[in-house]
C-alpha cells in the first residue's frame, strides 16, 4: 500500500534513474514480503508497521548472512519511503526513527594500481576490429573520466565534443556535468567513431553500440570490464565501479585537489569523495613500511 505512489514520486518528481528506482523497488518488495509472511498485516498497510517489526526484519536479513552494508542500504530505502508517507500526511511518525542499522566495518574501495591498469590498457589484449576498439575505449573512458556504468551507457553521440575535448554525462538525479579529456583519449574516440561508421549504418544516437547498432546493455558493459580486468590476478573484484575508484585514487595520488575530484565524479558532497583519501593514506603507509627504519 502506497509503495507504487512512492516509486512514481522518485522517478518523476525527484528524477531518480531507472536503476535507482529498481533498487528501491527490490528493497521495499522484500520488506513487504517479510511483513506479509511474519505478521498479521497481510495487506501490507504501512501505517501498521512498528519499530519491533523492522528490528526483526534486520535480524532476519543478518541471519541470512547479508552484509551490514546491504542491510543498511535496505533500511535507507525504507526510511525514504516513510519520509514520503509523512510528507503526504499518511503517517505521523517514522517507525525507523529509533531503529539503528547494524554497524559496518571501514571497507576501502577496490582499485587497480596505476602500473597494472596502464599495462592492461597499453597491452595487446584487444583486437583491432570494431569490438576490440570499442572495448578498449570503454575501459579507457572509465579509467580516464571516472564515470559510472549508467552514465557511460547513456552517452549520446552529441554528448562527445572533440573540438573542446569535453564529455557531457547525465549523472544521478539527471544532474549533468562536463568532463574534460586529453588528446590521447580524443584520438581513441576518433578511431572508434570512424570504425563505427565503416562497420554499420549509423541509426542509433547512442555513442556506444553493439555490432548490430543497438545500445550496449548494463550486463554487456559489466562483462567487458570483468573479462579484461581478469587479466590482473591481484585484483579480487572486477567491475566498472572498480575503474571509477581507480580514477579517483590515481587523481589524488598525482596531486589533484579533493574538490576537483568531487566535481569530476559528480558527488553531492565531499564525504563521498573523502573515502579515497583513506586509500592514498594506506598506500603511503605501505611505502613507508618498506623503509629500513620502519622495519625495526
Amino acid at each position: 500500500m502506497f509503495v507504487d505512489s512512492f516509486l512514481k514520486y522518485l522517478r518523476y518528481e525527484r528524477g531518480y534513474s531507472i536503476h535507482t528506482v529498481a533498487a528501491y523497488t527490490r528493497d521495499l518488495l522484500q520488506f513487504k514480503e517479510y511483513i506479509r509472511e511474519n505478521t498479521e498485516n497481510i495487506s501490507f498497510d504501512a501505517r501498521l508497521i512498528d519499530a519491533d517489526q523492522i528490528r526483526n526484519w534486520i535480524v532476519a536479513l543478518l541471519d541470512r548472512q547479508m552484509s551490514s552494508t546491504s542491510v543498511n542500504r535496505k533500511l535507507s530505502s525504507l526510511r525514504s519511503f516513510y519520509k514520503f508517507l509523512i510528507k503526504q500526511g499518511i503517517v505521523e511518525k517514522n517507525p525507523l526513527q529509533l531503529v539503528p542499522g547494524p554497524k559496518t566495518g571501514h571497507v576501502l574501495p577496490y582499485f587497480v594500481r596505476e602500473k597494472e591498469i596502464i599495462q592492461l590498457l597499453d597491452g595487446d589484449g584487444f583486437q583491432d576490429d570494431f569490438v576490440g576498439v570499442r572495448d578498449r575505449l570503454v575501459l579507457e573512458l572509465f579509467y580516464e573520466t571516472g564515470i559510472r556504468r549508467a552514465e557511460l551507457i547513456g552517452i549520446k553521440q552529441t554528448d562527445v565534443d572533440l573540438d573542446t575535448m569535453q564529455l557531457k554525462v547525465n549523472g544521478k538525479r539527471n544532474k549533468q556535468r562536463l568532463i574534460p579529456f586529453a588528446g590521447r583519449l580524443k584520438q581513441m574516440i576518433t578511431d572508434y567513431v570512424e570504425l563505427r561508421q565503416k562497420t554499420m549504418e549509423d541509426g542509433s544516437d547512442s555513442f556506444f553500440v553493439r555490432k548490430d547498432g543497438r545500445p550496449l546493455s548494463p550486463a554487456i558493459v559489466y562483462c567487458i570490464v570483468k573479462k579484461k580486468l581478469s587479466g590482473i590476478p591481484t585484483l579480487s573484484k572486477r567491475s566498472p565501479h572498480v575503474l571509477r575508484h581507480s580514477f579517483a585514487t590515481s587523481m589524488l595520488n598525482n596531486g589533484a585537489e579533493l574538490n576537483a575530484v568531487k566535481e569530476l565524479l559528480g558527488h553531492g558532497s565531499l564525504a563521498s569523495t573523502s573515502i579515497y583519501t583513506h586509500i592514498t593514506f594506506e598506500e603511503l603507509k605501505k611505502v613507508y613500511h618498506a623503509h629500513p627504519r620502519a622495519k625495526k
